[in-house]
């Protein structure tokens, strides 16, 4: 990495005003919703996604990041969320807003360089996450950063008509530098 925000595809950066239409069409993009929100698929507004930019703040302890290819072209966003400093653990999400890109590493890549950051930048412990358990792409990217499944939240998540179950992976600080020298 060139830097701790470059990745070998991706960059992560702040969000910009001009990433607003993007980001509104992405998040309203039924698909691209389908794996992000647990609660009712109801499409955000302008004002909804000005209000989001507005509010992001490394203040407040959570840390949004934008997505842009290497050549600068806003793809989807990433954020370390509940950051618990006494016990060195944090949340992480991620989306790829592009469709085009799905299934072609933008999304490991991107993910790889956030969780790079939390341990070499915020020097946390663990990362977690939640994945539906549909989202077998997403299951598949964290695996391949070396995520491991540590649990499962059974049918806690009512979507398309059925419950599905959330599955929780996490990654150790101690297991990253290995999963690191095996992605070279």
């Amino acid at each position: 990495m060139s830097d701790i925000f470059t990745g070998k595809k991706t960059r992560l950066r702040a969000y910009r005003k001009e990433d607003v239409d993007a980001a509104l069409a992405f998040i309203n993009d039924p698909e691209v919703k389908r794996f992000l929100a647990p609660g009712v698929p109801f499409p955000l507004t302008r004002a909804d996604e000005e209000k989001f930019l507005a509010d992001i703040s490394a203040f407040r302890g959570d840390y949004s990041f934008a997505i842009e290819t290497l050549d600068g072209r806003y793809i989807g966003g990433c954020g370390i969320n509940r950051v618990d400093w006494k016990n060195s653990v944090c949340e992480v999400g991620i989306f790829i807003g592009d469709q085009s890109l799905w299934g072609k590493g933008f999304g490991t890549d991107a993910f790889g360089v956030l969780v790079g950051f939390v341990f070499s930048q915020m020097n946390l412990n663990k990362v977690r996450l939640r994945v539906y358990d549909f989202n077998l792409r997403g299951i598949k990217s964290y695996h391949k950063l070396g995520f491991k499944k540590e649990g499962l939240l059974r049918q806690e998540l009512f979507k398309d008509g059925k419950y599905h179950d959330i599955v929780m992976m996490g990654l150790l600080r101690e297991e990253w530098p290995a999963q690191m020298k095996n992605a070279k």
